[in-house]
């Protein structure tokens, strides 16, 4: 068996991992800035300072949605190119050059 032929059948199984670690990536990202904290107003005896744990928290969950929106944004990007993802681009600009004539 061909290494290939097993390739269409395991890329949406990869797809969804990486759609579902980005709701978890979420999560551990807040939940570490609490920690962090968390810690900082126990060392400093400070208590605002959880209140920075959590806002870098939240900075890297918003961060972690940017890095996926750019890596789907780029997938995108070359299935557009792709001339079998196109729709039918190029055939209707043709038709609206005739209607024109």
């Amino acid at each position: 068996m061909n290494t290939e032929e097993h390739k269409p059948r395991l890329k949406p199984i990869i797809e969804g991992a990486e759609t579902l670690s980005l709701g978890i990536s979420m999560v551990v990202a807040v939940l570490i800035g609490v920690a962090i904290g968390l810690g900082l107003r126990k060392l400093f005896g400070i208590d605002w300072l959880l209140w920075v744990g959590v806002v870098i928290g939240i900075g890297a969950a918003f961060l972690n949605v940017y890095k996926a929106y750019s890596k789907q944004y780029k997938e995108f990007e070359k299935l557009s190119k792709d001339p079998r993802y196109n729709m039918g681009k190029k055939q209707q600009d043709n038709d609206d050059d005739d209607d024109e004539d």
